[in-house]
């Protein structure tokens, strides 16, 4: 795998409170795709999102409490499927345990 990263998520308690501080605080403006319930900013070459984080743990199926969610998620944008199956192959076979198979996202 590429040794890069293209997105960090964080799962935030309070959106709103959390848009604010990023976007009027930090003045740092957000990305067209934002929505009323995700922001992304770019900061260099990694984007940073905010999330709600109990959708956050939703979506990486896992519960948003408790000590197996740190409520920060990692994303590395494969250039291809074969990539990303060669990847999840790979790291099963090194028995890593995948806690949410592959799909397409936007």
């Amino acid at each position: 795998m590429n040794q890069h990263l293209h997105l960090t998520t964080l799962g935030v308690n309070d959106f709103e409170r959390s848009f604010k501080f990023y976007s009027q605080t930090l003045g740092w403006k957000p990305a067209s795709s934002s929505s009323e319930d995700v922001a992304f900013f770019q900061s260099g070459g990694v984007v940073l999102a905010i999330y709600p984080r109990k959708k956050l743990a939703e979506d990486a199926l896992t519960p948003p409490e408790g000590s197996d969610f740190s409520g920060i998620t990692l994303a590395y944008n494969a250039r291809d499927e074969s990539e990303v199956d060669d990847i999840i192959r790979d790291l099963k076979a090194r028995g890593v345990h995948i806690n949410k198979e592959p799909q397409k996202v936007f």
